[in-house]
Formats: structure tokens, sequence, C-alpha cells
């Protein structure tokens, strides 16, 4: 079938090596990137980025959110390290062994549970909780280490790393600061405490997007790259030292355009009624391709190169835009819904939510299309 233009994002692969590599300037020389690629890459398409930062860049770390995501890129044909920070069920620990990917370790129960149900060996990543009270062992710092300890003495398993993860490392305020660096503190010392137990691991890493950003965490032998190889902001409010390139630009088209007199009510519970005869373009996108309904009647699009603001309620497939100063808009336009000017932090901040959250909300219905150079490639072709 041929390549749809009804709504598809465009995932810009040059954008992404830019912000690699403005990234890694950033990092300690022995400090190596692990590429947060979970949820497809943030809803920007795994299948068509995982592999251009394993064949350019040389990229020997990945993490995903989950085994069917691990298998998912070793189906690609990636190489290398690839570490689940979320829960794969313990009756799954033959998968994890025999694709060779590393499982997230929580606690000694669950590494027990997977010590039961391996058949060969299990890599482990422990998990430390320092402060973000989301995963991991939990305790005094000697505890921790204790427990670490337990688990890497256990049948079928290798307990190759550890990780934190940091709460408030984009945080503006001198608390997140204090707090920040009170997390890296408690980390390297179960690090320590391992250590003087004679246990030397290979990983143990704690730098996040915003944390190799703003400089935390030294020590730490990987930095997760995450929001900010996609073109995000941990946080808007927070500079990088950098401008990030968004990579996502969201495309849709106009269907219809009609001229519309003054008292015409526009779209689902009359939320937009004309002061005046405008007109009108319908749009091939809505709220069922990750399009946020939210943007009734505030948003903007972008339609030979002029801002146009929504009419009413977006709709499941649809939505209304104001094109009065547009003489020669015509269906079939391209509208653009997110580029580099309209990006998912602009969205956010008018729907009340994170970057993050914009982009991964776009649905499976969307294709995604890799750009560089010019040259296109639709995802899963």
């Amino acid at each position: 079938m041929k390549f749809l233009k009804r709504c598809w994002a465009e995932t810009d692969l040059s954008a992404v090596g830019y912000n690699l590599c403005e990234y890694k300037k950033l990092l300690p020389e022995d400090t190596e990137l692990m590429c947060v690629v979970k949820a497809s890459c943030y809803g920007h398409g795994d299948d068509l980025i995982v592999p251009y930062l394993q064949k350019n860049f040389g990229v020997k770390y990945f993490a995903v959110s989950n085994l069917i995501e691990g298998i998912r890129l070793r189906d690609m044909g990636i190489k290398g390290d690839i570490l689940i920070l979320g829960y794969t069920p313990p009756e799954f620990a033959p998968e994890l062994a025999s694709y060779d990917i590393l499982q997230a370790c929580t606690e000694l129960s669950y590494a027990q549970a997977l010590s039961a149900n391996a058949k060969d060996t299990v890599r482990l990543h422990g998990a430390v909780d320092t402060g973000m009270t989301r995963i991991g062992v939990h305790g005094t710092a000697e505890e921790q280490a204790d427990e670490l300890a337990e688990i890497s003495k256990l049948p079928n398993i290798v307990l190759e790393g550890i990780f934190t993860h940091f709460s408030s490392a984009d945080g503006i305020h001198d608390s997140d600061e204090e707090y920040t660096r009170m997390q890296s503190e408690r980390f390297f010392k179960v690090k320590e405490l391992l250590e003087e137990k004679g246990i030397h691991l290979k990983h143990a890493h704690i730098k996040n997007s915003a944390g190799g950003a703003y400089g935390y965490g030294e020590g730490s032998t990987l930095a997760r790259l995450g929001i900010i190889l996609y073109g995000l902001y941990p946080d808007p409010a927070k500079p990088l030292p950098f401008k990030p390139k968004p990579v996502m630009t969201l495309k849709a088209v106009v269907s219809q355009v009609k001229w519309i007199d003054e008292g015409t009510a526009v779209s689902y519970g009359r939320t937009f009624v004309s002061d005046k005869r405008i007109k009108l373009a319908t749009v091939t996108a809505g709220y069922a391709d990750g399009y946020p309904r939210a943007l009734s009647n505030k948003g903007e699009v972008i339609i030979r190169g002029k801002k146009c603001r929504i009419c009413g309620r977006v709709c499941m497939d649809q939505f209304m835009c104001d094109v009065t100063d547009l003489p020669d808009v015509t269906p079939g336009d391209e509208v653009i819904l997110m580029n580099s000017e309209i990006n998912a932090d602009t969205i956010a901040a008018l729907t009340g939510t994170i970057g993050y959250e914009v982009t991964c909300d776009i649905t499976s219905r969307v294709p995604r299309v890799a750009v560089i150079r010019g040259l296109i490639k639709q995802s899963g072709k």
C-alpha cells in the first residue's frame, strides 16, 4: 500500500544525531551512553531510531520498559546490552536468558523468584532506592548493600550493575539540587560498601537526561539519555547547556474548506460560535491519533507557513481551524500539528501535561516516517 498521507509523524534522524552528539559533549570521557528507547522511543518509532543509533553512532547500551520491547529490539538485530527498567514476571526468566536481556532487580525476593525459574544465567542490574521511592532495595545504605550482596550469591544470577534514578535533577530550586546531590552520595555509598564486600560491578549508573546535562552523578559509568535525545527538555523551565532539536513533526492534511456565516456553531457542544463570516478548514487528525482534545478552541496549527487557530472541539478523527487569512488553501494542503515551532513542550503547556506524554500519546495508527537528508522511510517497511 502507498504511504497514506492523512495523519503521520516525521522522525528527523539528523536531529537525533545532533542531540546525541551535543549531549555527549557534556559527559566525562569515561561515561558511556545508554539510550532510553522505551515506549517506541517515546512515541518516535523505535524501528527507525534504534538501528540508526547502533549503526551510525555505535551505541552499545539501550534501556526499555519491558520484555516485549527488549525482544523487539533483538528481532531488529540490535546487539549490545538491553536493560529492562520495569518488571518482568519471574516465570519469564528463561526468555531473559535466551535473549540475553538484562533485568532491573528491585529486591531480594524478586531475585530469588528469577533464580528459581531460571535455567541459564540471568543478568541483573540492582535498583537502589535513593529517594525516588518507586522501585529498588530499601533501608539504610548498609542494609541496601547487604541485600544486594545476597542477590549476587543466588544461583543462575549475575549481578552486573546497580542503578538509581534522580527525582529532581531538572528542578529549579536550591532544595532540588540538595536532594539530587543527596541521592548521588547515597548511591555511591552503596557502591563503596559493595566493593568492601568484594563485589566489583561492571556498571553503577545514576545519570539520567537531566543528571548528565547538569553535571550530577559524577562517577556514573553510564548516562541514560532519554527525553533530550528526542529534542525535548526534562523541564522547559530550566535551560539546557545546548538547544536540543525536536525530532518529531506531526502532520495532517486539509480535507475540506468552506465559508461559514456569523453565528454559526462549530463542532461538538457548540463551544465555538463564529462572531463574523470566516473560512474554515477541516483537518484530518483527532484525539484517536493522539492529538489532544484539550487543544480545543486554543491550539494552533501551521498551514502554508501561517498559524491558524483551532475552532471548536477536537473530534476523534478531525478538527476545524480558521483559515480566513489564507486565500489559496485547498484540500490536500499539509497541516503541521507539531514541529520545532509548535513542539511537544508547547502543546504540553497548553494542555497541562509534559512533553513526554504528548509524544508518547501519538497512537499506533499514525505512521512514523524517518527523514534524513531528504530521504523518507516508513516505519515497519
